[in-house]
Protein backbone atom coordinates (compact mmCIF):
# COMPACT_ATOMS: atom_id res chain seq x y z
CA UNK A 1 0.00 0.00 0.00
CA UNK A 2 1.22 3.25 -0.83
CA UNK A 3 2.19 5.00 2.67
CA UNK A 4 2.58 8.77 1.17
CA UNK A 5 -0.93 8.29 -0.49
CA UNK A 6 -3.42 6.33 0.83
CA UNK A 7 -5.89 7.76 -1.84
CA UNK A 8 -3.77 6.49 -4.46
CA UNK A 9 -3.30 3.05 -3.00
CA UNK A 10 -7.29 2.82 -2.70
CA UNK A 11 -7.73 3.94 -6.36
CA UNK A 12 -5.53 1.33 -7.50
CA UNK A 13 -7.28 -1.11 -5.64
CA UNK A 14 -10.72 -0.11 -7.10
CA UNK A 15 -9.01 -0.27 -10.59
CA UNK A 16 -8.10 -3.91 -9.72
CA UNK A 17 -11.57 -5.08 -8.53
CA UNK A 18 -13.11 -2.86 -12.16
CA UNK A 19 -10.42 -4.70 -14.59
CA UNK A 20 -11.40 -8.13 -12.40
CA UNK A 21 -15.07 -7.52 -12.93
CA UNK A 22 -15.00 -6.52 -16.21
CA UNK A 23 -12.89 -9.46 -17.12
CA UNK A 24 -15.48 -11.60 -15.53
CA UNK A 25 -17.67 -10.25 -18.27
CA UNK A 26 -21.09 -11.86 -18.90
CA UNK A 27 -20.68 -15.37 -20.02
CA UNK A 28 -23.68 -16.44 -22.45
CA UNK A 29 -25.23 -19.66 -23.37
CA UNK A 30 -27.78 -20.74 -25.88
CA UNK A 31 -29.83 -24.05 -26.53
CA UNK A 32 -31.96 -25.36 -28.55
CA UNK A 33 -35.52 -27.44 -27.48
CA UNK A 34 -37.16 -30.22 -29.03
CA UNK A 35 -39.23 -32.78 -27.89
CA UNK A 36 -37.66 -35.73 -26.27
CA UNK A 37 -40.44 -38.77 -25.99
CA UNK A 38 -40.06 -41.19 -23.68
CA UNK A 39 -42.07 -43.60 -24.65
CA UNK A 40 -43.90 -44.42 -27.81
CA UNK A 41 -47.08 -43.36 -26.58
CA UNK A 42 -45.94 -40.36 -25.65
CA UNK A 43 -44.97 -39.62 -29.00
CA UNK A 44 -48.64 -37.93 -29.96
CA UNK A 45 -48.81 -35.85 -26.84
CA UNK A 46 -45.62 -34.34 -27.44
CA UNK A 47 -44.27 -31.49 -30.06
CA UNK A 48 -43.09 -28.06 -30.53
CA UNK A 49 -40.08 -26.12 -30.62
CA UNK A 50 -38.23 -23.70 -29.04
CA UNK A 51 -35.05 -21.50 -28.22
CA UNK A 52 -33.30 -20.79 -24.49
CA UNK A 53 -30.85 -18.27 -23.55
CA UNK A 54 -29.03 -17.63 -20.25
CA UNK A 55 -26.62 -14.81 -19.46
CA UNK A 56 -24.15 -15.38 -16.84
CA UNK A 57 -23.02 -11.95 -15.19
CA UNK A 58 -21.09 -12.70 -12.08
CA UNK A 59 -23.33 -14.84 -10.01
CA UNK A 60 -26.39 -13.98 -11.19
CA UNK A 61 -27.72 -16.11 -14.10
CA UNK A 62 -30.81 -14.48 -16.35
CA UNK A 63 -32.60 -17.50 -18.30
CA UNK A 64 -35.15 -16.41 -21.20
CA UNK A 65 -36.86 -18.32 -24.11
CA UNK A 66 -39.41 -19.10 -26.12
CA UNK A 67 -41.79 -22.00 -27.44
CA UNK A 68 -44.46 -22.54 -30.11
CA UNK A 69 -45.96 -25.89 -31.65
CA UNK A 70 -46.94 -27.48 -28.14
CA UNK A 71 -49.92 -30.30 -28.72
CA UNK A 72 -51.61 -28.86 -25.15
CA UNK A 73 -50.80 -25.81 -23.00
CA UNK A 74 -47.77 -25.02 -21.31
CA UNK A 75 -47.85 -25.84 -17.52
CA UNK A 76 -44.17 -25.17 -16.02
CA UNK A 77 -40.68 -24.81 -17.12
CA UNK A 78 -37.68 -25.81 -14.64
CA UNK A 79 -33.88 -25.62 -14.81
CA UNK A 80 -32.31 -29.39 -14.19
CA UNK A 81 -28.68 -30.56 -13.77
CA UNK A 82 -27.67 -33.25 -15.80
CA UNK A 83 -24.94 -34.11 -18.31
CA UNK A 84 -26.24 -33.85 -21.78
CA UNK A 85 -28.62 -36.47 -22.99
CA UNK A 86 -29.70 -37.92 -19.01
CA UNK A 87 -32.51 -36.64 -16.49
CA UNK A 88 -31.58 -35.01 -13.74
CA UNK A 89 -32.78 -32.99 -10.70
CA UNK A 90 -34.79 -29.73 -10.37
CA UNK A 91 -32.63 -27.26 -9.44
CA UNK A 92 -34.51 -23.77 -10.32
CA UNK A 93 -38.22 -23.07 -11.62
CA UNK A 94 -39.00 -20.52 -14.62
CA UNK A 95 -41.71 -18.61 -15.03
CA UNK A 96 -43.80 -19.20 -18.43
CA UNK A 97 -46.01 -16.77 -19.82
CA UNK A 98 -48.47 -17.97 -22.57
CA UNK A 99 -50.44 -16.19 -25.37
CA UNK A 100 -53.42 -17.88 -27.36
CA UNK A 101 -54.14 -21.75 -26.45
CA UNK A 102 -51.27 -22.03 -24.55
CA UNK A 103 -49.33 -23.97 -26.99
CA UNK A 104 -46.62 -20.77 -27.70
CA UNK A 105 -45.05 -18.76 -25.44
CA UNK A 106 -42.39 -17.51 -23.00
CA UNK A 107 -40.20 -18.16 -20.35
CA UNK A 108 -37.71 -16.41 -18.10
CA UNK A 109 -36.01 -16.12 -14.45
CA UNK A 110 -33.25 -14.60 -12.81
CA UNK A 111 -31.04 -16.68 -10.27
CA UNK A 112 -28.11 -16.08 -7.87
CA UNK A 113 -25.99 -19.60 -8.40
CA UNK A 114 -23.79 -21.08 -6.27
CA UNK A 115 -20.12 -22.14 -7.23
CA UNK A 116 -20.84 -25.48 -7.46
CA UNK A 117 -23.73 -24.34 -9.90
CA UNK A 118 -21.94 -22.38 -11.61
CA UNK A 119 -19.32 -25.32 -12.67
CA UNK A 120 -22.37 -27.58 -14.08
CA UNK A 121 -23.63 -25.06 -15.95
CA UNK A 122 -19.48 -24.54 -17.35
CA UNK A 123 -19.93 -28.14 -17.95
CA UNK A 124 -23.08 -28.31 -20.22
CA UNK A 125 -24.93 -29.66 -17.55
CA UNK A 126 -28.09 -27.30 -16.97
CA UNK A 127 -31.20 -28.21 -19.30
CA UNK A 128 -34.53 -26.50 -19.25
CA UNK A 129 -37.45 -28.65 -19.18
CA UNK A 130 -41.02 -27.20 -20.55
CA UNK A 131 -43.82 -29.52 -19.46
CA UNK A 132 -47.68 -29.03 -20.59
CA UNK A 133 -51.14 -30.59 -19.88
CA UNK A 134 -51.10 -33.75 -22.16
CA UNK A 135 -47.05 -34.27 -20.86
CA UNK A 136 -46.51 -34.39 -17.56
CA UNK A 137 -43.24 -35.19 -17.48
CA UNK A 138 -42.14 -32.79 -19.94
CA UNK A 139 -42.79 -32.02 -23.03
CA UNK A 140 -39.50 -29.89 -25.13
CA UNK A 141 -36.08 -30.16 -23.19
CA UNK A 142 -32.67 -27.82 -24.14
CA UNK A 143 -29.39 -27.95 -22.86
CA UNK A 144 -27.77 -24.60 -22.42
CA UNK A 145 -24.21 -24.69 -23.86
CA UNK A 146 -21.72 -21.95 -23.87
CA UNK A 147 -21.40 -19.96 -26.17
CA UNK A 148 -17.81 -19.61 -27.90
CA UNK A 149 -16.57 -16.03 -28.64
CA UNK A 150 -15.62 -15.11 -32.27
Amino acid sequence: MNRRNPAVAVAALVVCASVLTTAQAAKNYRGRMAPVPMTTAQASTIAGVGSVQAALKGNSVTISGTFEGLRSPATIAQVHRAPRGLRGPVILELKVATTGDGTTGTLAGTFDATPAQLADLDKGWWYVQLHSERAAEGNLWGWLMLQEKK
